[in-house]
């Protein structure tokens, strides 16, 4: 199986099955002298991990990470840096009832297809359990970029037909205490409150919603990204676009942008303390694919989670009528724990590209 890898310099692969005894990651190109906080590490963790309120899937996983290598006395030594997260709450036998049926909008059909086998406890590979491993990559990316000023937040910005107005992102570490002091992970809490009660209805009626996550990057230097295949704004969308359930991405003004007119979207030039900004931030912090210094803005539209409590129909592997019902645990709405998902891809995209910044930088002549 390809496509395990990701990134160019600072490049990750991640491993493991939901249901097999760990998953993990290899993070290769970490520079070395990085201080490797292995509490915040496991913060970063925690937030994504299962079972931590009632509007989230009960399996409970301390997520523990173990750093194997690449760390020697808090620091980052240059070398792959190995992390692996034991599975320790799998119940395989929540799935025996699905072994020869597929799934409806389940990777299962797609997996048989294409490799003639495929895991069937808890969809093996095509898990979100996987995403874990992000996680614990994109925390060590986070640290790299502290040592540069450049921060990233996230939060959820719509759950089914509901919107969060529009936020004030000037503090973002107070925004971040609003966002964690609510188990929706929305940063205005009368709409999260809002939310976490129409998910819990969704929750008790056996069926699913789908939601948005609203990300900014802040600090980011001018010049990041290639005008041509590796426009930044590309690679944040693959970013995105390869997290489970994602369905859309946007950035800056997004589809808005396509019913304005020219005059009212581009972002006019001014010198501000000697420093170029925009007065508006319609291209979301990124322009012919490059960094211009303002704050990246993006928006992950994920859709409903395919595991609902009801019997819905669907055929076997030998093409038969069948009915399946969903049994085990399972998010009513992914984006609560997606939302540090989402900041462990965006880190890993902007440390990458920083890097190859930096590169071309000491080898411009």
């Amino acid at each position: 199986m390809a496509g395990n890898s990701f990134g160019d310099i600072f490049k990750i692969t991640t491993f493991g099955e939901s249901h097999g005894k760990a998953i993990g990651v290899i993070i290769d190109g970490c520079p070395s002298l990085i201080d490797i906080d292995e509490e915040f590490i496991q913060s970063e963790l925690d937030k994504r991990r299962p079972g931590q309120s009632k509007i989230t899937t009960q399996r409970k996983e301390s997520d523990t990470a173990q750093i194997l290598s690449g760390v020697f006395e808090g620091k980052s030594t240059g070398t792959p840096i190995a992390i692996v997260i034991p599975n320790e709450d799998q119940r395989s036998k929540d799935y025996s009832h699905i072994q020869d049926k597929f799934r409806p909008s389940h990777a299962d059909y797609t997996y048989q297809q294409k490799y003639g086998i495929r895991d069937y406890r808890g969809g093996g590979r095509s898990s979100a359990r996987e995403t874990a491993a992000r996680v614990a990559a994109g925390a060590i990316a986070k640290l790299f970029l502290k040592k540069h000023g450049i921060e990233v937040f996230a939060h959820v910005s719509g759950v089914g037909h509901i919107e969060a107005p529009n936020i004030d992102v000037t503090n973002l570490s107070t925004l971040l205490e609003i966002r964690e002091g609510n188990i929706v992970r929305c940063a205005d809490p009368a709409t999260a409150a809002e939310m976490a009660e129409f998910i819990d209805g969704i929750r008790k009626n056996g069926d699913t919603v789908g939601g948005r996550i609203s990300t900014i990057i802040r600090n980011v230097p001018v010049g990041l990204g290639e005008p041509v295949f590796d426009k930044l704004h590309a690679d944040l969308a693959k970013a995105m676009m390869g997290i489970n359930a994602v369905h859309g991405f946007e950035y800056g003004s997004g589809f808005e942008g396509s019913f304005m007119k020219g005059s009212e979207h581009n972002d006019i030039f001014v010198n501000e303390d000697a420093k170029v900004k925009t007065l508006t931030n319609f291209s979301g912090g990124i322009q012919g694919g490059i960094s211009n210094g303002m704050d990246i803005t993006f928006k992950t539209a994920f859709k409903p989670v395919a595991t609902i409590m009801r019997d819905q129909a669907t055929i076997n592997e030998e093409g038969q009528e069948a009915t399946i019902s969903g049994k085990g645990r399972h998010d009513p709405c992914v984006v609560p724990r997606a939302v540090i998902i989402v900041e462990a891809m965006a880190a890993l995209v902007i440390a990458d590209h920083l890097l190859k910044h930096n590169a071309y930088l000491n080898n411009a002549y």
